[in-house]
């Protein structure tokens, strides 16, 4: 968005407009500026220039009715004229770029100007010829022959070191970029759109639409390009995300054909003409104007560090016309805490605080303690006068003991942290696509580690989604099997073929099947092949009656949405009357009838207790046999007068109950097995569904939810209400959780009752640990359930867009076994970054401890400056590849969630991080005093300034690196685990990074010289090293006979208590510093520095409104950044006073409407055009609240 890419593309469609858009009657402009207008104006005018749809389509030459022909070199020509249907993304960052914000570290920083200050320092010789004597012991051995020139390798070695650092560190950002963009681009891939072409109707990939196309749109399909209504049944349009209105638009062809890019489909089907792609689009002309805009505010931003802040405001807009994020990587960095921070990334910042505040403490005290010895050795001790001429060599001094302590620190700081979790959930999310899972939120993944419960739909998730008709009543009698077509009375079959040909979207097909001997392949609703294939059963065939009346022939159609539950189409007779047929759900429609057909086919009375009659003997069977049942019926109107087809109460009773049909949709066969695996794993699964109760129940004891004879819930969505609700209608929190923990399956829901399932879930605090749930969905009214779980799933092929949109994670094959993989990566997340800790925490401890106590008592770190840097390489970039990239097992599930409050150290892991530092530690301080005895070598102690490197203390470098290399297969087990090589060779990453290390190590110490302070070491020397190494793996097995019941003392690390998990509340701009110095790999040591202040003041603040806030605290949506508490004041208090009618079957529709729009969306998902899966009305009243709306403690009253 932000390069002049965009203003080429555009530059390039505007030349085009001089041969009057190559033969085409109109041009970009006429058509962009045609699509500007709305209502009544845009009628009009398309009237007055185009002569109506039918013109325009004429001049864009196409035909309303076949579509373009699709040849290539006329599509080629619509390309080049009006413009491709995809917005050109950001340029991605360039390696030298990342190079830089690399190098923009503080502690590298840091180590820059001290390596360049001890280089300049090296060339300086003191004057004069008794240089030994005159400063005193500080020169001492200075003159070795030789040995002053090699002063300044230490200085190029460091800064070599940190250009290696850099390098790696930008190398990671830049795949982990480019990760991203494979991931954008398979999402970009998934969406299709069906388009007219040479009167078939295909399946196109969404940046292939082209002006002209004509498209067929459907309930929950987002629009890719701006078009005109051609023919509409029912069409509702939600456009507020391009207008901000929450109402539903109506649009029909005589009063408002005008359809928008990036808005959704809520209710209805039509055909438009394609008028509008890509840039010229409306959602396109945002994005460019956006694209300008963001120029000039990152000119501003260069000055301001705040880059965050104009990444937040720039993601605003739409989706780009490509479905796709615009600018996934921009975006990454807003949205990576959808709901708010994920657990691991609140607990990780928080240690990654402690330790940074101790290696800062450790780092100041060593360096305080290495100057005051020398000032007071030298000039009190000795008494030596301080003389100028030896100022530099006193300054080579303290620029040494600097560089010491930026090493410890260095060292100290885990940065590898960050590291360890991008390289775990890139690699995962790489995984999890072969798993069928594509995510498009990072941290779902990890999310998915820690769920407790999964609320998940029946139909497609659960079962095949291939509906097949098994059952049926016709004529009073109840076939167990589909009857012979002569069973039948011919005049029964006739308005039974017709009206189920009729009566459903034209769309709906069953086609041949693929390969020879397969299924029939289903194409469109389910349900409705499922009746087609009835009717193919029958021996008749619907495309026949189809091709009589065609689409456009169809008189009037009430589609099926959420509130009707039926589907009915009006046709006129050819004697100019009226027949509706209609269908839905049994117990709906038969409410509605008044009449039943016979076993002739004539029609008698149907009253109430024949109705009792039927549920009885008919429905309930069908359903307890697990079947879907449909009721298939009709009403005849006279021609004179036209009734009210407006008045829907009026229309749809009193009809004639032709049949009703029992539809089989089998469970999956992996369902089963996968469901008792997430009830092993301590994972509650329930069902959610909008199917009958009977239906429901018995499909759930197939699958497993529920087992016979335990103490469950089943309900309905009416009792459920009934039961959570108070006097006045509103949803109480108290209520919910006497319903939730025993609820198995909520039958008949309303997506409504889904929300509200989950959401109270959420916020429910009868259990200790915060439940973390799950949810999936395919229908658009599914979207705020999915926004509001932890983790949404989307089905990739019965999802609608606004589902996926709404969604974390898109199941590609629709399984609900893909579920428990995501819950097994998501797990093995965690203990990655785990095993990760527990090794990097080790060799923190040690090397921070031996540079200091080192450091105090022989005046110099036994590990150099460049060492250090050298261990801190591999220590933290590949030890966090080898321990973030180890494939996950079956064993994952065998244990129960973690929580959010359980330490992210557990106590076997502290105890093995101070079982080994104890080991190393000893073996190390060994080698340094005593280790000249035992190798009968040079003590390397007490060195003089710039003396050569000594055996000895190559000894412990070495020593240190091997100890450092066994201890990371150990770490490899954090469950106390005895065999640590188990499953080793499935990993080849870190076999091939341990061999690596070896190898480079070999190379170090016996041709690094001088700047590494290495002196080759002969093989009896190396032999002791590994072996002092291999003894890291038997002090393993020590360590692990160690019963933790011991070591009470160890539970405190990195635990997140209650305040931290207050997440987002203590809203000031630091909290935005932390969130992103997780992503930013490096950049978590500013933090250190700029943030520890200003930790303290926050953690104040939440003190202060922890105990009143936390009872009554809502979940928050994500407020990663202040700008999203300043856009959206309303949500919160949307939430804390429930404003939610009661509602039953026959309420009217107005109430309905509230119903649904009184549920908050999250505001941070990624953009507003997913909060438009919702309507949102604020109630202004309720805002009426002390502090004014725009800031940010307003929210926190709300909740108070």
């Amino acid at each position: 968005m932000g390069d002049m890419s965009n203003s080429d593309f555009y530059a390039k469609n505007q030349r085009n407009e001089g041969n009057h858009a190559a033969g085409f009657g109109c041009s970009v402009m006429d058509l962009r500026s045609l699509m500007e207008l709305r209502g009544t104006e845009a009628v009009v005018k398309l009237q007055e220039d185009y002569g109506g749809v039918e013109g325009l389509c004429k001049r864009l030459k196409t035909s309303p009715t076949e579509g373009l022909a699709g040849t290539e070199t006329d599509l080629d020509k619509r390309k080049e004229t009006f413009g491709q249907n995809l917005i050109p993304p950001k340029k991605p960052k360039t390696f030298l770029q990342l190079v830089w914000e690399a190098l923009q570290d503080v502690t590298l920083i840091i180590l820059e100007i001290a390596a360049l200050i001890s280089l300049g320092l090296s060339f300086y010789h003191p004057p004069g010829d008794s240089t030994g004597e005159s400063c005193g012991a500080a020169a001492g051995g200075v003159e070795d022959e030789g040995e002053s020139e090699a002063g300044w390798i230490e200085g190029a070695a460091i800064l070599l070191s940190v250009v290696c650092v850099v390098l790696v560190t930008a190398f990671n950002d830049w795949s982990k970029e480019k990760q991203f963009r494979g991931l954008q681009s398979r999402i970009e891939q998934e969406q299709k759109f069906q388009v007219v072409r040479g009167s078939q109707v295909i399946q196109l990939p969404v940046a292939d639409i082209v002006a002209g196309d004509i498209a067929q749109i459907k309930y929950g399909d987002l629009l890719p390009a701006d078009g005109v209504l051609i023919q509409g049944n029912d069409l509702k349009i939600d456009e507020s995300s391009l207008t901000g209105e929450s109402d539903h638009v109506k649009k029909n062809v005589e009063k408002d054909p005008m359809l928008l890019s990036g808005t959704h489909v809520m209710e209805g089907s039509g055909r438009m003409v394609v008028t509008a792609v890509g840039v010229n689009s409306q959602t396109g002309i945002i994005f460019t104007l956006l694209g300008a805009g963001v120029e000039e505010e990152e000119k501003k931003e260069k000055k301001v560090k705040k880059q965050d802040g104009a990444a937040a405001m720039e993601m605003q807009p739409l989706k780009s016309a490509e479905g796709g994020e615009a600018d996934e990587k921009e975006k990454k960095k807003v949205s990576v805490s959808k709901k708010e921070k994920s657990v691991l990334q609140g607990k990780l910042t928080k240690l990654a605080v402690q330790i940074g505040k101790a290696g800062l403490l450790m780092s100041a005290v060593t360096v305080i303690i290495l100057v005051l010895y020398f000032a007071i050795d030298n000039f009190v001790m000795q008494r030596n006068p301080w003389k100028p001429e030896c100022t530099p060599i006193y300054v080579q001094y303290f620029v040494k003991f600097f560089i010491i302590g930026v090493t410890v620190l260095v060292v100290a700081v885990p940065e590898g942290l960050p590291l360890a979790v991008t390289i775990s959930l890139a690699y995962s999310v790489k995984k999890m696509m072969k798993d069928n899972n594509l995510v498009r939120h990072l941290d779902a993944c990890e999310t998915m580690g820690n769920a407790t419960a999964i609320c998940s739909d029946k139909t497609g998730t659960l079962t095949t989604n291939r509906m097949t008709a098994v059952q049926c009543y016709v004529g009073d009698v109840h076939y167990k099997e589909i009857p012979d077509p002569g069973a039948l009375s011919p005049k029964s079959l006739e308005l039974l073929v017709n009206s189920i040909s009729l009566n459903s979207a034209y769309t709906t097909k069953i086609l041949p099947p693929d390969k020879e001997g397969g299924l029939p392949k289903q194409v469109g609703n389910k349900t409705e092949c499922g009746l087609l294939g009835l009717v193919l059963e029958l021996k008749r065939d619907y495309q026949p009656i189809r091709n009589q009346i065609p689409e456009e022939k169809l008189y009037k159609v009430y589609t099926f949405n959420s509130v009707r539950k039926s589907m009915s189409t009006v046709i006129k007779m050819p004697d100019g009357s009226f027949r509706m047929y209609s269908k839905g759900a049994s117990e709906i429609v038969l409410k509605k009838c008044s009449h039943v057909l016979n076993e002739v086919g004539e029609a008698r009375v149907f009253r109430p207790r024949d109705k009792d009659e039927m549920v009885k003997k008919v429905i309930e069977p069908m359903a307890c046999d697990g079947l879907r049942t449909i009721c298939v019926g009709y009403r005849d109107f006279p021609s004179n007068p036209e009734p009210n087809w407006e008045d829907e109460n009026n229309i749809l009773t009193d009809l004639t109950a032709i049949c009703v049909v029992g539809i089989e949709d089998p469970v999956r066969p992996e369902v089963p097995d996968a469901i008792q695996k997430c009830q092993r794993a301590g994972i509650t699964v329930r069902m959610v569904t909008g199917d009958n109760i009977n239906t429901a129940r018995a499909i759930a004891i197939k699958c497993g939810i529920i087992h016979p004879g335990e103490d469950f819930l089943c309900i309905d969505g009416k009792e459920f209400n009934r039961r959570i609700r108070n006097e006045k209608g509103e949803v109480e929190q108290e209520r919910i959780d006497k319903v939730w923990p025993k609820l198995r399956v909520l039958a008949r829901s309303s997506p409504t009752d889904k929300h509200t399932l989950v959401k109270g879930i959420i916020d429910s605090t009868m259990t200790d640990q915060r439940q973390v749930v799950a949810v999936t969905g395919d229908g658009t009214n599914d979207g705020p359930a999915l926004k509001k779980a932890d983790v949404g799933f989307a089905m990739g092929i019965a999802g609608t867009d606004v589902a996926k949109e709404a969604s974390d994670i898109i199941l590609t094959d629709d399984n609900f076994s893909s579920i428990v993989k995501a819950v097994m990566w998501g797990r093995n997340v965690y203990d990655s970054i785990s095993k990760f800790l527990q090794f990097q925490l080790t060799v923190n401890v040690v090397a921070v401890i031996v540079a200091f106590t080192g450091a105090c008592i022989t005046q110099d770190s036994p590990l150099k400056a460049v060492q250090m840097l050298w261990v801190n390489l591999i220590m933290d970039t590949f030890a966090s590849l080898a321990l973030a990239t180890e494939p996950p097992t079956e064993s994952l599930l065998k244990r129960k969630p973690y929580g959010r409050n359980k330490p992210l150290i557990s106590s076997t892991m502290t105890k093995n991080i101070l079982g080994h530092g104890v080991y190393q530690l000893v073996i190390i301080f060994t080698l340094l005093f005593v280790g000249e005895q035992i190798f009968d070598i040079d003590s390397g102690r007490n060195a003089p300034l710039h003396s050569p490197p000594s055996e000895h203390y190559t000894i412990i470098f070495n020593t240190f690196v091997m100890m450092q290399l066994f201890n990371e297969i150990n770490a490899r087990k954090i469950h106390g685990e005895r065999n640590v090589f188990d499953g080793i060779f499935r990993n080849p990453i870190f076999c091939s990074i341990v061999f690596g290390t070896f190898a480079m190590q070999i190379v170090i110490v016996q041709f690094g010289g001088k700047p590494f302070s290495c002196q080759p070491l002969d093989l009896e020397k190396w032999m002791w090293c590994v072996f002092l190494g291999l003894g890291e793996l038997v002090w393993g097995q020590v360590i692990a006979s160690i019963p933790n019941s011991r070591l009470r003392f160890l539970r405190r690390a990195g635990q997140l208590s209650q305040k931290d998990e207050l997440p987002e509340e203590d809203v000031n701009e630091d909290n935005e510093e932390i969130d992103h110095a997780e992503r930013e790999l490096r950049r978590g040591q500013i933090l250190w520095f700029r943030g520890l202040n200003r930790i303290q003041t926050q953690i104040r603040v939440v003190n202060a409104f922890r105990s009143s806030l936390y009872e009554g605290l809502e979940k928050p949506d994500s407020r990663t950044s202040i700008h999203n508490f300043m856009t959206h004041p309303e949500f919160r208090i949307e939430d804390s006073t429930p404003n939610i009618p009661l509602i039953d079957d026959t309420d009217d529709d107005s109430a309905r409407r509230r119903k649904y729009s009184s549920q908050p969306s999250s505001p941070n998902k990624n953009n507003n055009a997913i909060d438009s899966g919702i309507n949102l009305t604020i109630d202004t009243s309720k805002s009426a609240a002390s502090s004014s709306p725009a800031s940010p403690l307003h929210s926190l009253e709300t909740s108070l």
